[in-house]
């Protein structure tokens, strides 16, 4: 288990739209470009071997390239390398932070000063949520499952522990970037769970009127 004095002020950042990570989810992925293997590399010659994904923003093409403010630094606790090279590697999520600045240097990746204060929740206990009534948000996911034509292992769903649940359906949902970084920044799994249903509920509207912000 990492506590507060275990992690570090600089951190390696992924910028992958779309790859959402959060604290205690496990995000698995294919590295391939030179610059990330020299970061997975450089990475597990580290003590706490923690890289962090973040949202890039939307910006228009040639602009400079900017980052969303927060990210969720996760632990390499899986790899394996395949025969032309490539990575395959997962992540544990073990916190958010926020970017304070980027940092110079000669690495062919992006670096940051991070802080890590006000996610110490992050470091503790799995959350609960008092107010999740299960079955009704079932119901509502079943739908969408079925409208998004998307697979899943109903009886795990059913059984699974309350953040174990929202935490998978937020980084495993075919949502907006701008939508995964809502559902990271979301302060609770309480209200996780309220974007996650609003996110979905606008999903099966299929509207591109109202969106949620």
């Amino acid at each position: 288990m990492f506590n507060a004095a275990d992690l570090p002020q600089t951190l390696a950042v992924f910028p992958l739209p779309g790859a959402l990570l959060l604290p205690r989810g496990k995000l698995p992925l294919h590295i391939f470009e030179p610059r990330y293997l020299a970061m997975v590399e450089d990475c597990m010659k580290t003590p706490h071997r923690l890289i962090g994904m973040v949202q890039p923003r939307d910006v228009p093409e040639g602009a400079a390239r900017r980052l969303h403010a927060i990210g969720c630094a996760g632990r390499l606790s899986g790899f394996s390398e395949t025969d032309d090279g490539r990575y395959m590697i997962t992540l544990s999520g073990m916190s958010r932070f926020r970017i304070k600045a980027e940092v110079e240097g000669f690495e062919p990746y992006m670096r940051c000063d991070v802080s890590w204060d006000g996610f110490e929740r992050d470091l503790g206990q799995p959350e609960r949520d008092p107010g999740f009534r299960r079955d009704k948000f079932l119901e509502l996911l079943d739908r969408y499952f079925s409208a998004e034509e998307l697979k899943t292992d109903w009886g795990s769903l059913t059984e699974a522990e309350d953040e174990l649940l929202i935490n998978a359906l937020s980084m495993l949902c075919p949502f907006e970037p701008e939508d995964k970084q809502a559902l990271l920044e979301a302060p609770t799994l309480a209200t996780r769970r309220e974007t996650l249903v609003t996110l979905i509920e606008f999903a099966l509207r299929g509207g591109d009127e109202d969106r949620p912000q």
